[in-house]
């Protein structure tokens, strides 16, 4: 079986449209009949329906920690962008590759699929671990029957690099998320009579307004090291009322808190949730008693802070040098990682400048930079301990 190169491999992976909504177990196929090419088993962890599937895979011994490639095949969609070349077709302009998905973040899997030939016929002395998961750009929501499979391993990988694009510069820090849907039920009546109905637009406009008021305070609380320096608020979705002459009984809406390390982002929520229910429902209630207010979390992934070890020492001896704490705005899988007690930073080619946009690229000289740092790995993973 010949070597294929990064850049063939993600003509492959760019043709598949594995947009969240869709189904990604065509390219998950794909991935799992190339390891078998090399004689490398896989694990699938399906969702509830049987649409999607995260993969896990190992290269090497699997007696002892080793180093997790890690990273997501869902993309975002394409819907009312105006792309100069079909965005599912890897297409060269100017020394950029041009597809949905090649910054973020298929040109880390080929790479990554692309050195699985020199690990299979390298004498490793640590294992590589491979991990594909879904639904990522929804909110990490795949991930997590991936990583309870973890659990099963005989021995936890000692580090995991999660390959969002960063410029191949390693990340060691970004935000966590949560985002929730509040639901307003209130009281319709003629909007002639409006004192004996419920507003339930007017009841969540009060509760957005306590989250405006939540907003800046999270702003005086800094760290530096993160841009914006501090944990963010925002309300990004609102839908309610029927007609301008009933008091509507319906209103709902989606906000989110992005929160520094260390800022617990449940907490926040449940406060609001108590605040509404035993400051605003009593009086709703008073009107009519069917009357509600409820909160409902959509998504959440903790925020990264990422912790000392040897092996990441290692992996960072790579790349090039780091701040003190590297960070990015985005979120990543990585803190679930972390959170599972695997040593993760965030490392991978291209910019997230250059994601979620028409004409989404990644340059060939990202390209080139990310090989030749899997070429460092894989050399590292086969030297003798201090050597």
């Amino acid at each position: 079986m010949s070597n294929p190169s990064t850049r063939a491999i993600l003509a492959d992976l760019i043709a598949f449209d594995t947009v969240s909504r869709n189904s990604n177990l065509a390219l998950i196929d794909y991935v799992r009949r190339y390891l078998a090419g090399y004689g490398i088993s896989s694990r699938l962890f399906h969702d509830a329906g049987g649409d999607k599937a995260n993969l896990l895979a190992v290269i090497g011994p699997q007696d002892r920690p080793g180093i997790m490639l890690s990273g997501h095949t869902d993309v975002v969609p394409v819907d009312g962008q105006r792309w100069q070349s079909d965005p599912f077709a890897l297409t060269e302009r100017d020394g950029k590759l041009y597809g949905r998905g090649t910054a973020d973040m298929k040109s880390w899997l080929a790479a990554v699929l692309a050195l699985v030939p020199r690990l299979c016929a390298a004498p490793l002395r640590l294992p590589v671990w491979l991990a594909f998961s879904y639904d990522e750009e929804v909110g990490c929501k795949g991930v997590h029957s991936l990583l309870a499979g973890l659990e099963h391993l005989p021995s936890r990988p000692a580090a995991c690099i999660v390959g969002e694009p960063t410029s191949m510069r390693p990340v060691l820090g970004h935000k966590g998320k949560i985002a929730v849907r509040c639901e307003v039920t209130g009281f319709a009546c003629h909007s002639a009579y409006t004192p004996a109905g419920v507003n339930a637009i007017e009841y969540a406009v009060r509760i957005m307004q306590r989250l405006m008021a939540l907003a800046q305070t999270l702003h005086q609380q800094q760290n530096l090291a993160f841009d914006p320096p501090f944990s963010t608020l925002q309300t990004g979705v609102i839908a309610g009322g029927k007609a301008l002459n009933i008091v509507p009984a319906h209103c709902q809406f989606d906000f989110e808190i992005r929160t520094l390390p260390g800022v617990d982002a449940q907490r926040l929520v449940d406060d609001i949730t108590r605040w509404a229910q035993r400051s605003l429902l009593p009086e709703m209630r008073a009107v009519a008693p069917e009357c509600d207010i409820t909160f409902t979390t959509l998504s959440r992934y903790p925020a990264l802070e990422t912790q000392p070890a040897a092996a990441l020492d290692a992996i960072l001896a790579m790349l090039p040098p780091p701040a003190a704490l590297q960070t990015v705005a985005f979120g990543t899988e990585g803190g679930l990682f972390q959170q599972h007690g695997v040593p993760t930073l965030v490392c991978g080619p291209g910019a997230m400048d250059q994601g979620h946009k028409p004409d989404e690229f990644i340059t060939l000289e990202q390209l080139q930079a990310c090989d030749a740092f899997m070429l460092r790995l894989c050399r590292w993973l086969q030297a003798t301990p201090g050597g």
